[in-house]
């Protein structure tokens, strides 16, 4: 075995945290401002999260960006401002994180669980399959920074009348045939999770170019107001209703602006060493990358290939793990219906409860052998992650690693 290289610090935005952040953390302490409507001057609201939504609006090239408290309470404030409720249905890939499933079920709602492709993305054929007339909308999951295929998808959903949301929340400056994830649907959500691209800890971010589901997140987040800084932005033209609370702090919105400036360059170096590993393994017989809807739009910080079956699947991470190259097999990513929540099919409150009028559960939809092809593809797969301090000679050992388990294998 060749001389074992230190694994590389993981990470992504956060591991590119430093000065920038530092200075506009410290810019809000001193100025004693934390609450983003109101601070020490009425007449001034501090600039923070203001500031954060006017880059994100000009970056991602939308009409309107609301900052909140999370992914996930972007998730389900994107839905109740779509109107999505009790009776409705949502498509969602069954290979998707947790929030895809809970936010749906939060709202009254009920997940429909949709087979991936290869691409581990949605399958747009699914809508078709998956459809009802209770169906209202569709979720689309851009997994680990990889474009789902958005023209088939936006044709399938709009030609059912079908709300189209993607969740940009690992894919934050990818793109689909040139133009940035999150532009493609009637309303996209990202995140800043620690294990982001772009993190503060927390927090989140909904863009749309509806202004009237602008107005209704914006209600939605902030227990159904709509603050003289929105109005200025858009007169209010809804009726208020009664909403959550899922407001952005000025503390959090610091660290997202200075992450926010640093996303293209933190996803040109990721894009730049898979460009040094994919080929290599691509070239090697039994080994398949994940295929892409648009290569070129990847963010790039994990590379996938399958092999053809999940034995040679964990040979590979057994020895590539030997090898200090990390390869999980999983990556915060569960089929749904492996999940506790779906196998209980349980909420809160029974009255609450999408699932109540099923007869038995797991019901059909909701168990293992529905979802052949999902099963199938994420048992198969091989995940090498690639970060803001992964460095090019890092990236090359990890390729000489494969090669080199290939051959022991036997390839």
């Amino acid at each position: 075995m060749s001389t074992l290289r230190p694994r590389p610090v993981p990470g992504l935005g956060a591991a590119a945290i430093g000065a920038e952040e530092e200075a506009l953390v410290l810019d809000v302490l001193k100025r004693q401002e934390l609450f983003r409507y109101y601070g020490n001057d009425p007449q001034r609201p501090p600039p923070m999260c203001a500031q954060l939504e006017g880059e994100a609006r000009a970056l991602f090239g939308v009409d309107y960006a609301l900052a909140v408290s999370s992914g996930t309470a972007a998730l389900e404030v994107t839905l109740s401002a779509a109107g999505i409720g009790p009776g409705d249905e949502v498509i969602v890939p069954a290979w998707s994180w947790i929030s895809c499933f809970t936010a749906i079920v939060r709202t009254g709602a009920r997940p429909v669980l949709a087979e991936v492709d290869a691409s581990l993305c949605l399958d747009p054929a699914e809508i078709a399959r998956r459809h009802t007339p209770r169906t209202r909308a569709v979720l689309v999951v851009h997994f680990q920074g990889a474009p789902a295929q958005m023209d088939r998808i936006q044709f399938e959903a709009h030609r059912r009348g079908l709300f189209v949301i993607e969740d940009c929340a690992e894919a934050p400056g990818a793109t689909f045939r040139g133009r940035r994830l999150g532009t493609w649907s009637d309303a996209a959500i990202f995140s800043f999770q620690h294990n982001k691209p772009m993190t503060a800890g927390e927090g989140g971010l909904v863009v749309t170019r509806d202004l009237r589901i602008y107005e209704r997140a914006v209600r939605m987040h902030d227990l159904g107001q709509y603050r003289p800084y929105h109005a200025q932005l858009m007169p209010p033209r809804e009726t208020a209703f009664a909403g959550g609370q899922a407001r952005m702090s000025e503390l959090t919105a610091a660290v997202a602006l200075a992450q926010l400036r640093k996303l293209d360059r933190i996803r040109d170096h990721c894009r730049q060493l898979k460009a040094r590993v994919a080929p290599r393994l691509a070239a090697l017989p039994g080994i398949t990358l994940r295929p892409m809807a648009d290569p070129a739009g990847d963010f790039g910080f994990e590379v996938y290939f399958y092999v053809q079956d999940p034995g040679t699947a964990a040979f590979y991470r057994e020895k590539l793990t030997a090898r200090n190259v990390a390869c999980i097999q999983r990556t915060g990513t569960y089929p749904q219906y492996h999940r506790d929540y779906v196998k209980s099919g349980l909420t809160a409150h029974p009255a609450l409860n999408p699932f109540r009028d099923c007869p038995s559960w797991p019901a059909p939809g909701y168990r293992v052998e529905d979802f052949p092809v999902t099963e199938d593809l994420t048992q198969r797969f091989v995940a090498l992650p690639l970060g803001w301090r992964t460095t090019p000679e890092d990236a090359d050992y990890i390729a000489a690693s494969v090669e080199a388990v290939h051959h022991e294998r036997g390839g």
